[in-house]
């Protein structure tokens, strides 16, 4: 076998993944947590097109709400990626192109560019590095090639693809269809007609998939390279320009791209894809028992089969369970029948109109500087508990409509009130008036620790005036 060339893995690291609800929420979506593995989904991939033989230093494509979770989570695990920042949503067809655009010009057209979701899950990595190799060949040879499974049943959560003549040379097929979700019945006769699903990863030369983005969607591809051109470096990250970002349609690489183009090719694989979109799927790659359970975390069953059981604190204890889903956090409990999991979508919804605070944030918020928990809430008055790392830093601000009260419990805190600064160590506390500019931070080099305290007659996030802040937050 010929040697495969150098390929530039690219990460799409910005969705939200609501069907994962209530674990997976805006403030910390799913790609971020560790939900199959000590890892989290991001870094799980990262650690699977690590640097090496095959791989150039990986791209990460983000929103800046992400940033610090994606550069954080990757210096974890012993990789520095360059981190592209999107300035708004726009789907994966302005990131994909915008990413191409950032690896031509770094690298050359006829790099190959592997562009992966961050929040999939691969069993066996051996079998997809293989694919990898497969498909480079065709990249190579002018095709934008996807990868698609051999599925295991019929499925309503997955597009479909028809593999049309095998292309001269190697394994890979043309495609000749790319089919949408498909309802059971007619998911049941792709299957037996021999049909792929669609794993929405691809590999391609990046200049080639930039030419056929100019023929097929002259704007969105301008909107995208312009982003790059123009775009600036703040903190490590690199920052896409947001008028021409923001100026690209909302399309996904599908519809804008693969779907027309006649040069996409298919390599089947099968490596143990998933893409989890929902529970059941989480339950169907998880170590099962004997009964067919999962339990995750704090898990008690009695007399129970086929349930997917996960607690993030308290114990979750049951009697009789078959078939369902039970997902617990701190502040929320998901309770269904498994084969409803696509249901959670509509759930999610209903509570957004409702206006719950579960939708979107966690009792424990992740930040820049560290973490901060909720530990009691009540009319007037709000107890956290804060943690800043070593070295973390909080904006210097003020609030208008509440006091605050510091107590260290772990640590030594450095104070900034008013024009004063100074420490507060562990069994001391301090006062901050109401309308004070102040800032927290932590010199030493253990984690901080403290149980703040507001009271007043506002207590919301929004109630934060920024003066100055080192990581460049509005």
């Amino acid at each position: 076998m010929n040697v495969a060339p150098k390929v530039v893995p690219v990460i799409l690291a910005g969705g939200t993944g609501t069907r994962l609800w209530p674990l997976s929420r805006q403030s910390l979506p799913k790609q971020f947590i560790s939900l199959v593995s000590h890892n989290t989904l991001y870094q799980d991939t990262l650690l699977r097109v690590a640097q090496g033989a095959l791989f150039l230093p990986p791209v990460v494509v983000t929103g800046a709400d992400f940033r610090f979770f994606a550069r954080r989570q990757a210096a974890e695990i012993g990789i520095t990626p360059t981190i592209l920042l999107e300035p708004a949503r726009r789907d994966s067809g302005p990131a994909l192109l915008a990413a191409a655009a950032y690896v031509r010009d770094l690298h050359g057209p006829d790099t190959l560019m592997l562009a992966l979701a961050a929040d999939h899950v691969v069993t066996d990595t051996p079998a997809f590095l293989a694919c990898v190799e497969q498909a480079a060949a065709a990249a190579a040879a002018g095709h934008v090639v996807t990868f698609g499974i051999t599925p295991s049943a019929p499925s309503t959560a997955y597009g479909y693809i028809r593999a049309g003549a095998p292309l001269d040379g190697g394994v890979a097929a043309r495609v000749e269809r790319f089919i949408e979700k498909p309802d059971l019945e007619a998911a049941a006769r792709y299957v037996a007609d021999g049909y792929l699903w669609n794993s929405g990863n691809f590999l391609f030369p990046a200049g080639l998939m930039l030419a056929e983005g100019a023929r097929l969607e002259p704007e969105l591809t301008a909107c995208a390279e312009a982003s790059v051109a123009k775009a600036r470096t703040d903190l490590g990250f690199l920052t896409l320009d947001a008028a021409a970002f923001g100026a690209a349609r909302a399309i996904s690489i599908d519809f804008a791209i693969l779907e027309h183009t006649d040069t996409a090719a298919v390599v089947a694989g099968a490596f143990g894809w998933s893409d989890i979109g929902a529970w059941d799927a989480v339950h169907a790659v998880s170590a099962q028992d004997e009964n067919g359970n999962v339990m995750q975390g704090a898990v008690a069953l009695h007399d129970s089969r086929n349930s997917y059981v996960h607690s993030d604190g308290k114990l979750v204890a049951g009697i009789g369970l078959d078939g369902l889903s039970v997902i617990a956090t701190d502040d929320a409990v998901l309770v269904m029948p498994s084969d409803r999991a696509q249901d959670v979508k509509g759930l999610v919804g209903a509570l957004t109109a409702s206006r719950r605070n579960e939708v979107n944030e966690h009792l424990k918020m992740h930040r820049p500087w560290g973490t901060y928990q909720t530990i009691c809430r009540g009319e007037r008055f709000h107890v956290k508990k804060i943690m800043v790392e070593p070295g973390g830093t909080l904006s210097l601000q003020k609030h208008h409509h509440r006091a605050e009260h510091w107590v260290v419990v772990r640590g030594t805190a450095e104070v900034t009130l008013g024009d004063k600064v100074f420490t507060v160590n562990e069994n001391e506390s301090t006062y901050l008036p109401c309308g004070s500019v102040h800032r927290l931070a932590n010199p030493g080099r253990i984690p901080l620790e403290l149980i703040e305290v507001q009271t007043g007659s506002y207590l919301g996030e929004d109630d934060i005036v920024r003066l100055e802040d080192v990581y460049s937050r509005q």
